[in-house]
């Protein structure tokens, strides 16, 4: 299965959502990429959009490989198996997460200067991410999420690996996701379109 764009992913996962309506979900995309996919879910089921701050700790010559993740509220996880097979030292890890915390710490003053965080307590909170190929994002995320007490947390995505999907289904209520092939080479290769996107078209999707 490819998609022809993130926002065709948001329609296609919507469609399996629509159980959520009567909820009043609070849905919540992974800035940047999953907040198309996310506004696409909400146009369908209803509720409110948010983002959750996260950035992925990528191995410094393979970036889409996730060896941990930090997030809003100081929040972090490490992948122990990725951190192990790849070899990085620790020197190089604290280098990509000093970069990665400025680059978080920058979305958060031109995001949440704008949107403040709508609450998340007893609300079923919806995590859209464009996709999952070792979770560790979507892990922060969820983490980040149970601290404000939603009433249930529910991971979407469009595709991901085997490996992600068994790792995060402890962590929450309910997982959907439409496409889980055998081999996830990376997320970008179930897309068409896949471009880096502008924090201007997130604060227009957020604004829409």
């Amino acid at each position: 299965m490819i998609y022809p764009d993130r926002v065709a992913a948001g329609r296609a996962l919507g469609g399996s959502l629509i159980h959520l309506r009567a909820a009043d979900p609070l849905v919540l995309g992974l800035p940047r990429g999953g907040v198309p996919v996310a506004a696409a879910v909400r146009s369908m089921i209803g509720g409110d959009l948010d983002v959750l701050l996260v950035r992925k700790l990528g191995v410094p010559w393979q970036p889409e490989l996730a060896m941990g993740a930090i997030g809003e509220g100081g929040v972090r996880i490490y992948n122990n198996d990725v951190l192990e097979h790849t070899g990085v030292h620790p020197e190089q890890l604290a280098a990509v997460e000093a970069r990665e915390l400025a680059e978080l710490q920058r979305r958060q003053q031109i995001l949440r200067a704008e949107f403040p965080p709508i609450p998340l307590k007893d609300r079923t909170a919806v995590i859209v991410d464009d996709g999952m190929a070792t979770g560790a994002t979507v892990v922060v995320a969820c983490e980040i999420a149970r601290l404000h007490e939603p009433r249930r947390i529910i991971v979407a995505v469009p595709v991901s690996s085997i490996e992600a999907l068994h790792r995060i289904e402890r962590l929450v209520d309910e997982i959907v996701c439409p496409f889980v092939p055998r081999v996830l080479g990376g997320v970008g290769g179930a897309y068409d379109d896949f471009h880096q996107l502008a924090d201007a078209e997130v604060i227009a999707l957020l604004h829409a």
